[in-house]
This record gives C-alpha cells, structure tokens and sequence, in this order.
C-alpha cells in the first residue's frame, strides 16, 4: 500500500509539474503573440521624441534655424541620413570638404535628397513665399509707376512751355486787333477790314446772263484773263486745227460788243495761266506745262518773248509796282524772277521753304496805304500752304508763311485793295464739302527794328458741294454798288454752277447755273459796265449785274 500510495503521489507530482511547465509555456507564448500583434507599439518608446519645449528635431543642425517643407531652406537629407536646410547643406557641402557636419561621413552635393514627409514637423511658409512674390510685384509696379509719373512731369513741363507761347501769341493778336480799332476810329484813314466793319451790300440787284460763247467744241478749256486796256477776254484752248497747227493757245473775245474774235497759237502744251499787267501795249503773260513762259502781243497776235524754265509751270503773275519783272511758279514749288530786259533768263528763284509741291496760284500785291498790310510782295499758294513773300528791295524778297490748314489747299486768289484773300480747300474726313475761306492779311512788328511778320486771319467761311476733282479758279472782288462790300464767287462741281455770296453777312445771294463744271471766274467792268465771267471746258458765259 505504501508502495503503491507511492506510485499515485509520483505520477499526481509529475501531473502537476507538467501542468505548471504547460502553464509557463503557455504563458510565455501568449507573450511572444501579443508582441506579435502590437510591434509598433513596443517600438515607439525607441523613437525619441522631443518634449514640448524642445525643438531640437525641428531645427537645421547648422543654422539652428526652422527648415521649411517650401522654399530654398526646405528639409533634406544626406545619404547617412542626417536632416539639414537645403541651402544650408548645400553651402556647407560647396566650402568644406565633403563629410556631414554631424557624422563626418563622406558627402557630396548629389547625396543631397529632399524629403516629403506628411507627418514632418516643419515651419510653412508657402504664405511667407507669395507674401515674398507679392511685394516684389508691387515693387516692379512701383518702380513702373515712378518712371511713368516721371514721364507725365516732363509731358506736363513741354506742355506748360507750349501754353506759355501760345499765351503770348494771343496777346500779340490782341494787341494787334486793338491797334486797327483804333485805326480804324480816326477820321480819314483807310478802311480797316475786321470781320465787324466789313460792310454787307443792301443792293437788290442781281447778276442776269447776258451772253455765252462757245469757246472749243472739243473741250480742254482752263484759265482766262481780262485786259482792262483793250476791253479784251482771253481763254485758253486747245488749238482748233491740231492737224495743222498742233498745241495750245488763247481766244480773244472783245467785251465792248460781246463778240469773239481769232485764236492765238501760243504753247506747244497746255495753259495753266494767263495774267495781264498794267501796262498799256496789252502784252499777255502765259504759262504752260511745255516749260515755257511767254510774253504775246495782242496787238500784233505774235509771241514778242519766250523764257524756258526747265520744268513744267503752274502759275504766273507780273509785278505791279515794277511793270518790267514777271512771276512763274513752277511744278517743285520754286518761284522763278525774270526781268523783261533780260531776255536769256531768270534773275532770281525763290526756293520753296517747306514742301515742294505745284504752285497753284500767283499774285502780286502792290504796295499801298493800308493800317492792315501796306507792304508789297508775292502770294504764292501750293497744295500743301501759303506763302507771302515780301519785297524788301528791288529783288530782295522775305518769306512769311501763312498759317493755313495743312493739306488741301487748291487755289488762292487776292483781293487787291481791301487786303483779304480767299483760300479754297478740298473735301476731307473732317470737312466733306468744298470750302473757301476769306482771310484778311496783316502785319505786326516783330521787334523794335523795322522787321515785321506777316500773317493772315480767317474772316468768313462759305461751304459748297462735297465734289472737287478740278482745280477751280474762283474770285474775290469789290461789289459792282462801290458801297465797300466784298463779293465771293466760287465754282461748285457737284451742281455745275457758280456761287456768289455776300462777304459781309455771308449768305449766297445767287447761284448762276452751268452745264458743266465752272473752272474759272473772272469779274471785269468795261463802260461803267460791270460784268462777270465763268468758264467751262466748253464754253464762257457773260453776266450782267443790273
């Protein structure tokens, strides 16, 4: 029994030892399972982390400053795995020979890696970087607006400076127009022509047809002339019997008993002008586009005198203080001086100042007691402008530009004894009809010496049709009353007619009907007879003021 209570107790020990054995096993498994299950979190207590107070893992080992997740200081690493600023590494890695700060392990500047870390501690300064981008925008804008307000100061300082001069130009004119105010209150001098004294006519009576010749069937009329001397009106035409005798010449026509009479051959090509002085002998000045200037007796019905220009000429006009000098105004722009007694050519040429453009229009003013211009000289008018040159002495002449509208200008034309001119401009994008100006021609001193300048104001307006492809003579002259008022009459293409205004009041006081476009206007007087002749291609038409 001892035996055997021996062998029970021994296995039960046995049991029990195997239980506990099985138990720590089990115990020890459970362990290991467990650590299984949660590695990350038996691995945290490894990771050191900084206390709240410390910012020693946000910090560039170099700089001891904050690295950034944007910018040039952004986070970055090197292949041992230490983190520094990007620029900091960089600049260390360029001046020291390539080891880590921290570990001295061999670096170079392509083991620098920059790291993208969501869960990183770094500074953000994408604000700090558009803040940075901002500021230098507004720089660049404030450095644009510094320059451009510079530019508006000096804009503004040559604008002052323009303003001043016109300022004083406005007084001078001031000056002036009170000075021929007062001349024109004292009793017995001329008359001055101020827009407010030009005197309107009150006359009820009216130019009436009085007779038409016809002048060249074929056509290819252009400018006329009357001869106050012979009572004769020429025009210039083709040559009626081309085949016998080709080129160009003028007709005669007697105003006395409204008859005309025999062609005159003259130029080889066609006329632009014709001009007749004061002298008695009745010699015609021509000028044509053969290059020629022609001096024609119409006595005799031959050519006393021939000078060659060189170029084609536009226009002519004889002196009317001295009857022995003759005008040409030629294709560039340059007027050309001959001297009838001498007969091989020109004495002087007057070379254009500004554009050379066609001479359109010649005329000569004498010298005369007037307040507003007593001065002699030649108004010449181009395509482009006006130009009065003053005779200072036998052939001495000075330029004075008129101050006329830029561009457009096609004829102008003098009125001898009130000192106006009237100046015909062409349609444009501001102005579509046809207009033609009334200036009166003045003169002011321009020093205390006896220099003066010579210039022009616009007096009166007058508006024709929207139509203008010929270069029209028109005509400013006294009124046939003798009152002192001033008449203008202009040609009008789109109606084919010929329009007379009164230049006082400036309202049209008739329009005397054409078949074609009216090219020149000539008023003339013969017997205390006043009378008034247009021009077309065609043909001449007499009117009669009555």
């Amino acid at each position: 029994s001892l035996a055997s209570s021996q062998l029970r107790v021994e296995p039960l020990q046995a049991l029990s030892q195997a239980s506990a054995e099985h138990g720590s096993h089990e115990d020890e498994a459970a362990e290991v399972q467990q650590k299984q299950r949660t590695p990350v979190r038996k691995l945290e207590p490894s990771v050191p982390v900084a206390a709240p107070d410390e910012e020693e893992g946000d910090t560039c080992a170099i700089c001891f400053e904050q690295w950034t997740n944007a910018g040039d200081h952004r986070l970055s690493a090197l292949r041992c795995g230490h983190l520094f600023g990007f620029t900091c590494i960089d600049r260390w890695l360029k001046g020291q020979p390539g080891k880590c700060p921290q570990c001295n392990k061999k670096a170079k500047r392509s083991d620098i890696v920059i790291l993208y870390a969501r869960t990183l501690k770094a500074l953000d300064t994408s604000e700090q970087e558009r803040m940075k981008s901002s500021l230098e925008k507004e720089q660049q804008l404030r450095r644009q607006a510094e320059l451009e307000s510079a530019q508006s100061r000096l804009q503004l300082q040559v604008l002052t400076d323009e303003c001043s001069k016109l300022r004083k130009q406005v007084q001078e004119l001031r000056a002036l127009v009170a000075q021929h105010v007062s001349a024109s209150q004292q009793p017995g001098s001329s008359r001055a022509c101020l827009p407010s004294s030009l005197p309107s006519s009150q006359s009820q009576c009216k130019y009436h047809l009085e007779n038409v010749f016809v002048v060249s069937q074929s056509g290819n009329c252009r400018v006329m002339a009357y001869c106050d001397s012979l009572s004769c009106l020429v025009v210039s035409q083709p040559s009626p019997q081309s085949t016998f005798i080709p080129g160009c010449g003028v007709k005669m026509m007697s105003v006395a008993n409204l008859k005309s009479s025999q062609y005159i051959p003259i130029h080889s090509k066609q006329i632009r002008g014709l001009a007749f002085g004061s002298r008695a002998d009745g010699l015609l000045l021509s000028a044509a586009l053969d290059n020629t200037i022609k001096l024609t007796s119409l006595a005799t019905n031959t050519v006393v005198q021939t000078y060659n220009a060189g170029r084609p000429v536009w226009s002519c006009c004889w002196c009317l203080d001295d009857t022995n000098y003759i005008y040409a105004g030629l294709v560039n722009g340059s007027i050309m001086i001959y001297d009838l007694r001498d007969t091989s050519s020109h004495v002087q040429e007057l070379v254009p100042q500004k554009s050379k453009c066609p001479m359109v229009s010649l005329s000569y003013l004498p010298r005369m007691a007037s307040a507003s211009l007593p001065y002699g000289g030649i108004l010449a008018g181009s395509l482009e402008g006006a130009c009065f040159w003053e005779q200072k002495s036998g052939i001495s002449y000075r330029p004075h530009h008129l101050p006329l509208e830029p561009g457009g200008c096609i004829d102008i034309q003098t009125e001898i004894t009130t000192r106006h001119c009237l100046a015909t401009y062409r349609p444009s994008k501001s102005n579509p009809c046809v207009r033609c100006v009334m200036m009166e021609l003045t003169c002011s001193p321009l020093t205390e010496a006896e220099d003066v300048i010579c210039s022009s104001n616009p007096v009166q307006t007058f508006s024709a049709g929207p139509t203008c492809k010929l270069l029209t003579k028109n005509a400013i002259f006294q009124s046939p009353e003798e009152d002192g008022s001033v008449f203008v009459c202009a040609g009008d293409e789109a109606s084919n007619s010929a329009l007379l205004w009164d230049a006082g009041s400036g309202s049209l006081l008739q329009k005397l009907q054409a078949d074609l476009p009216v090219l020149d206007i000539c008023p003339l007087e013969v017997n205390q007879t006043h009378l008034l002749a247009t021009l077309t291609e065609k043909m001449v038409k007499i009117y009669k003021w009555q």
